[in-house]
């Protein structure tokens, strides 16, 4: 394989139990308590969390290919060539619950619950989860293009402000014989039914579709989002 939340699980739901990857990325999220909005400005949060991509990515050897920021929430993209997710995203969520209570004086935890993580198994995967995450912004109506966003590592990878959170090579979307034609495919929205299908692979703890009507393949297994 090349490059390697919507919604948090709730309180007191068992987790099905999937051996860690070494091999496969995840796709990894966490909102904020009752989906609350952090109590800091944007800005602050996501210096934040840049400092603490740094240091988790070296600490625990991640691999971390894109993250975006929204106002109660996160969403990331990241291999463990350790097989070390669980322990090397306590430490990050640990860490940056501490900072965010710190400096907003708020008496509450910063999370509402465990992170959730789905392992991405094949690269058309990968790109369908790509595109989702960085997407957010634009479904929630506060950019018109990807690239636009200031909280999201795309804005970084095209120049538009120093990044310091340490991705990976990004092979995807700048590829040998780069035209923008990733930016474009990023900026084309996808149907309401497919981007609704990308999230509910997203929850599953393990990237899958749902089966199309009449239980039929669904047809986002053979076509990119």
């Amino acid at each position: 394989m090349k490059v390697g939340l919507e919604s948090a699980a709730l309180h007191g739901m068992p987790r099905k139990h999937i051996p860690p990857s070494a091999e496969h990325p995840y796709h990894v999220g966490a909102r904020c308590l009752n989906r609350e909005w952090f109590e800091l400005p944007l800005p602050t949060v996501w210096s934040i969390f840049e400092d603490y991509l740094f240091v988790t990515k070296h600490e625990f050897n991640l691999r971390l290919h894109s993250f975006v920021l929204m106002s109660n929430h996160f969403h990331l993209l990241v291999s463990t060539p350790e097989a070390n997710i669980s322990q090397a995203m306590q430490y990050f969520m640990t860490q940056t619950s501490r900072e965010i209570t710190r400096l907003s004086g708020r008496i509450n935890q910063t999370y509402g619950a465990r992170f959730h993580r789905s392992l991405i198994t094949n690269y058309n995967y990968y790109m369908s989860a790509y595109k989702y995450v960085y997407r957010n912004p634009v479904r929630a109506d506060i950019c018109q293009r990807v690239e636009d966003y200031p909280f999201s590592s795309m804005h970084g990878l095209l120049g538009a402000k120093q990044l310091f959170i340490p991705l990976e090579e990004d092979t995807l979307l700048f590829n040998r014989s780069f035209d923008e034609s990733s930016l474009r495919w990023l900026n084309t929205s996808p149907t309401g039914e497919a981007e609704s299908d990308v999230r509910k692979a997203l929850r599953r703890s393990v990237f899958s579709y749902p089966r199309a009507k009449n239980n039929k393949r669904n047809r986002l297994e053979d076509e990119r989002l």
